[in-house]
């Protein structure tokens, strides 16, 4: 190759000699009926659903919704796996609705989603500024949930039950809850829903206090593992979906899967199902536990990233207007 007069390369006239195709008939990702539209003011919420573009999470958001629709519209099972997070930014009333409506049949949290539960039953209100008061040592040191709920566990498991249980129970019964209408716990212990809680011991501001048993929080929470693997004995064809868990729910899950998986006949493969992660960051274990593991290549993994607070609702939304109703329409 021959150098110009300023000592660059000269360009090999073969560059230019590109091979072209027809535009009209590339395969393209985006086209016009897969665009959005603008939101008209004073409009219905199909409408807004509508107006969105079926590309990336606005399709996976629909894909979702369908997914959970059609699971229970065939009788299989949409397990919510969640962390405490989400009771927190006040995503209680979306769940609990979603229970009633027979669209969630299973809840699997954490330890710390019985603190707030209880508090908000209880009080009205929770969640402390941990900051301040961690630097006076008096983080989490609230009498009432220290004492009450560790009394209810030790209670529960003397009974027989698991920790999701034995609080929803406590909760129900009890004449001081004044808001117990909020409990995820309580009501699902009314509509016979199984809730299941799964503890690092340690990692709660209950196990601070000196009531807390760790014989039975133990118990109790082996029990529901147990439970808990049950239910995922029947979930073929249905939909799990972890709800802001970003290491307890994933590593819990993966581990009950693979002991229903190990116990179930052979005939119950437990492949074909729905995974859905949901949170406003992307986590190790929620990616790899919940979504590419468990499923393999026969199942669905679906990851939509988002604020809880926006998210669970938009997604319990387009659940309604894509036929749960939870009548059966």
């Amino acid at each position: 190759m021959s150098e110009d007069k300023a000592g660059d390369p000269a360009i090999d006239p073969a560059i230019l000699a590109v091979k072209r195709y027809s535009l009209k008939g590339r395969a393209s990702k985006v086209a016009l009926e897969k665009i959005g539209r603008p939101y008209g003011r004073g409009g219905r919420f199909e409408d807004f659903l509508a107006s969105l573009p079926g590309i990336l999470a606005a399709s996976d958001l629909m894909a979702a919704a369908l997914r959970i629709v059609q699971a229970r519209a065939d009788g299989h099972p949409v397990i919510l796996g969640m962390g405490a997070h989400p009771i927190k930014v006040g995503l209680s009333p979306v769940i609990i609705d979603l229970m009633e409506r027979g669209v969630i049949t299973a809840v699997a949290t954490n330890g710390a989603s019985i603190v707030h539960d209880f508090e908000l039953a209880f009080a009205g209100f929770t969640s402390e500024d941990v900051a301040a008061e961690l630097c006076r040592g008096q983080f989490g040191m609230a009498e009432e949930t220290g004492v009450m709920l560790n009394q209810a566990i030790v209670r529960g498991v003397e009974k027989g039950l698991g920790l999701g249980k034995a609080i929803g129970s406590f909760i129900l019964h009890d004449k001081g809850m004044k808001y117990k209408e909020i409990s995820i716990f309580a009501r699902a212990c009314e509509l016979e829903v199984p809730v299941t809680v799964h503890v690092a011991v340690g990692t709660d501001i209950i196990h601070m206090h000196p009531e807390a048993d760790g014989g039975a929080i133990g118990q109790g929470s082996l029990r529901d593992f147990r439970l808990l693997a049950t239910l995922l004995g029947r979930l073929e064809g249905g939909v799990f979906i972890n709800l802001g868990s970003a290491v307890i729910i994933p590593e819990v899950f993966m581990k009950a899967l693979n002991l229903a998986r190990n116990t179930s006949s052979p005939e119950n493969k437990i492949e074909c199902f729905t995974a859905i992660n949901m949170d406003f960051i992307s986590h190790y274990r929620a990616q790899a536990n919940v979504l590419k593991r468990p499923a393999g290549n026969s199942g669905t993994a679906i990851n939509l990233i988002g604020h809880h607070e926006i998210m669970f609702p938009l997604l319990a939304a387009a659940i309604k207007e894509t036929g749960q109703d939870g009548d059966g329409s």
